[in-house]
């Protein structure tokens, strides 16, 4: 099985910065894709941004040139860099993971348990 760990989420400024971290642990045999989604209060779950195995980097168009996704193969970490923080982007943010978890097993898709980033203006 594998879990998801995130970190990072908290109170910030509007303008300012933070970073989200997301570890994947657990049997793991390959990592194919990690992300971010994000959920505000009343809204439907919408994706932030992924990243590929060969680090090809996909934004939503309100986080582009904003956040800077990352991930760490070696540490099964995803890292999701969000500056000019507005308070729009307030949401609970959640780490998505694409992953084997043994040689026979089937791609599965991975949901951390959410971290709270709220941006006051």
């Amino acid at each position: 099985q594998v879990h998801l760990v995130e970190s990072g989420g908290g109170l910030v400024q509007a303008g300012g910065s933070l970073r989200l971290s997301c570890a994947a642990a657990g049997t793991i045999v390959d990592i194919s894709s990690m992300g971010w989604y994000r959920q505000a209060p009343g809204k439907q779950r919408e994706l932030v941004a992924t990243i590929g195995r060969g680090d090809r980097s996909d934004y939503s168009v309100s986080v582009k040139g904003r956040f800077t996704i990352s991930r760490d193969n070696a540490k099964n970490t995803v890292f999701l860099q969000m500056s000019s923080l507005k308070p729009e982007d307030t949401a609970v943010y959640y780490c998505n993971v694409v992953a084997q978890s043994t040689t026979t097993a089937p791609l599965q898709v991975y949901w951390g348990q959410g971290t709270q980033v709220t941006v006051d203006s």
